[in-house]
């Protein structure tokens, strides 16, 4: 059949996914004698279709059709994050247009409707994930809420308990009053901000103090043990006036105090400041929370209770400044403020009674494995980065207090005040005391907590044999910004369940941008749906343009101009084509004489396979790209295929030749248009350019 003088990518696009999905070419069990070979999908959240930055996992695939052509057994397996506060919050906006909230309904119902929105996400997520052509093994498909997951998630919890790695700590967490519920010190974004610093007048002392609403709760003054100018109050109790009435308090000592900070004394409020906390711990000082869990001040605060915190620092400052015991206000003074990531709302530090993660420990060997080269991280400037965060960590709250997620299996006894721990199914009876009255705890695990331990939970729950095979994996991509918060807990994790790192190689992707530059957002209304730049160009043009031109592990905009030029790349592919395929003459030579033109494209061609299969081993995908563009288009086209028209019947099988090499070359990018093509042509020695060989470079 002739081909169209255009190219019509909607029409190719859904055939040959059809054709490869059916064929079982997504499956490792097409090479069963390869090498594994095996890349865990980062699971997309299920809560939302995906925005175009997903459309970055088009280096995964890359990377999957790469060693498949190379004959590995070759595994990319699929899945989907319940993504726990994150899919709450996006449920509570689908309410609120309804009129509702989440105070509407009991944990039963509202778990429910949540499971029921997310399962009609997860279906279209998997059709966008299609459409852009990523070969995944949809049968090996996983969910962090599958049952036999959350088993594996909870047995966890139950061994790292029992052996003190996890623990129950009444401590500060980082606390968003609009959303009700904790997060890790990693969830917290810092803003810089101006705020008053108030100087105020605590008897014979002034202090420099921004937050004037918690001073109902200090407990304490402390200064630094070698100031000189506050030697004879360290220990002794001073009165100071306060707005709600006269009071004593303690002067203490303590080397966490800046003496350059105001006037080098400052207020100690435990229950409200993380380095006030670890003070007040050390020098054993009451723990007094004001400011409630809606982010209200308590009936400490005396005249002041039930206003909010901003509201109640100004009504203090006022109050103060009536008594004369504030002595000056800076107005300049430039502080950093933690906000909810997800609503913005200033992070209130709250004493609770959590679950956390003893985190040292784990660390250590989670460094050592990048140290010792048993983990890869690329592109390398970001190992040092990784180094500095791990060296740094702190215990990790895996506590969250919200309805959408895996529940903690852990009860406390109501007659000992004991917790029971299971790896799951709820105890009839008290380990500790026998006694019936158990209490469970209502919370759930951090989403991380769980997706920590997705690379050996999938695997060892997707077919038998799967996690002896295919762990550790081979690559984990994924966004540069969740090496962190996803990616070194995976290694924390991984080896301390497994003994082994969870992969070899770390490959970090760049941020995909809206056209003017800014990060893509729903608040901010510039998502942009991937299959609507599918539709428009084409899912090649789109893959190819997320790769070509920019340097790996770098933030790109989302380019019209590029997508344009990559689709014109995809027209001029499908000319050549037709120029080889459609105008072939009716007699070739089969075995012609090499003028220095023939000569000069396959040295060119060797050259290019040589460099785009180091490219492709040395994750520079940019670069693997570039080099196909150029060759393709500049030197096979323009070239090499303008000098053959007048020698047809010659050139022939050279063309077909390069033609074939070049399609196999370019598939991991473009694998719909090079399917087709190489369908069309003459001499296609497989059933698909999928479980084709990869181009052998010539040895000279």
């Amino acid at each position: 059949m002739s081909m169209k003088k255009v190219y019509d990518h909607k029409k190719t696009e859904s055939k040959w996914y059809s054709f490869w999905e059916k064929k079982g070419f997504f499956k490792p069990e097409i090479n069963p004698k390869g090498k594994p070979y095996t890349i865990i999908l980062p699971p997309p959240n299920a809560n939302a279709d995906l925005h175009f930055g997903h459309a970055m996992y088009v280096i995964e695939d890359i990377l999957i059709r790469y060693h498949r052509m190379l004959g590995d057994s070759t595994l990319w397996l699929p899945g989907a994050d319940h993504a726990g506060f994150e899919t709450q919050v996006v449920f509570e906006k689908h309410l609120a247009k309804k009129g509702k909230s989440r105070f509407d309904f009991d944990r039963e119902t509202l778990y429910k409707m949540i499971w029921d929105f997310v399962h009609i996400n997860k279906g279209n997520v998997e059709t966008q994930l299609k459409r852009l052509g990523f070969s995944l093994d949809w049968t090996r498909y996983k969910f962090t809420l599958d049952p036999e997951i959350i088993k594996i998630v909870q047995k966890t919890f139950k061994k790292m308990y029992d052996e003190g790695l996890i623990y129950r700590d009444y401590r500060l967490v980082n606390y968003c009053t609009k959303h009700g519920t904790s997060f890790s010190d990693l969830e917290v974004v810092y803003e810089d901000r101006k705020s008053p610093l108030y100087y105020i007048k605590y008897g014979p002392l002034t202090l420099a103090t921004v937050r004037l609403e918690t001073k109902f709760g200090d407990t304490a003054v402390a200064v630094h043990p070698d100031d000189k100018r506050y030697q004879k109050y360290i220990g002794k109790e001073i009165d100071i006036q306060t707005v709600i009435g006269p009071k004593k308090i303690k002067v203490i000592a303590d080397e966490s105090v800046d003496p350059k900070f105001g006037t080098g004394v400052i207020k100690v409020t435990p229950a409200h400041s993380h380095i006030d906390f670890d003070i007040g711990k050390k020098h054993n000082l009451e723990i007094r929370q004001v400011i409630n869990f809606d982010g209200r001040l308590n009936e400490k605060a005396g005249k002041f209770a039930g206003m909010k915190v901003k509201e109640a620092r100004s009504a203090v400052a006022e109050e103060m400044q009536k008594k004369g015991l504030i002595e000056k206000i800076d107005d300049k003074y430039k502080n950093r403020v933690g906000v909810c990531y997800k609503c913005g709302t200033e992070i209130e530090p709250l004493p609770m009674e959590q679950w956390f993660v003893k985190i040292e420990s784990l660390a250590k060997k989670a460094i050592e494995s990048v140290k010792n080269g048993e983990v890869s991280i690329y592109p390398k400037n970001f190992t040092k980065v990784y180094f500095q965060w791990m060296e740094n960590i702190r215990d990790w709250n895996i506590s969250r207090q919200i309805v959408w997620g895996i529940k903690i299996p852990a009860w406390r006894c109501l007659d000992c005040k004991k917790w029971v721990v299971t790896n799951g199914p709820t105890p009839k009876k008290c380990t500790h005391c026998s006694g019936s009255k158990l209490e469970r705890d209502p919370e759930v695990f951090d989403t991380w907590f769980s997706s920590s331990q997705w690379p050996y939970a999938t695997l060892q729950t997707a077919r038998k044999g799967d996690f002896e095979k295919f762990y550790p994996t081979s690559v984990i991509e994924t966004g540069r910004d969740i090496l962190f918060f996803w990616v070194a807990r995976m290694i924390m994790m991984g080896i301390y369940s497994t003994k082994k790192a969870p992969f070899k190689d770390v490959v970090l992707h760049g941020t995909v941008l809206d056209p003017l530059g800014k990060k893509m957002s729903k608040s901010k209304n510039n998502v942009v749906n991937p299959l609507e730049i599918v539709d428009q160009y084409g899912a090649d043009a789109a893959r190819m343009a997320l790769v070509y031109g920019t340097a790996f592990g770098n933030d790109q905009t989302l380019s019209h101009p590029k997508l344009q030029a990559m689709r014109n790349f995809t027209n001029k592919l499908w000319n050549i084509g037709r120029f080889i395929i459609d105008m072939k003459p009716e007699k070739v030579k089969s075995a012609p004489i090499l003028n220095k033109d023939d000569k000069w494209i396959l040295e060119e061609l060797d050259k290019t396979t040589k460099f785009v299969t180091v490219s492709l081993e040395k994750y520079r995908f940019n670069d693997a790209a570039d080099t196909l563009y150029e060759f393709i288009w500049h030197q096979f086209a323009d070239k090499y295929i303008e000098s053959s028209k007048n020698r047809r019947e010659e050139s022939q099988p050279i063309l077909e030749k390069v033609l074939g090499e070049s399609l196999k070359l370019l598939h991991p990018f473009m694998p719909f248009i090079t399917e087709e093509l190489w369908q069309r042509l003459p001499n296609k020695t497989q059933d698909s350019i999928m479980v084709s060989e990869w181009p052998i470079i010539s040895k000279k």
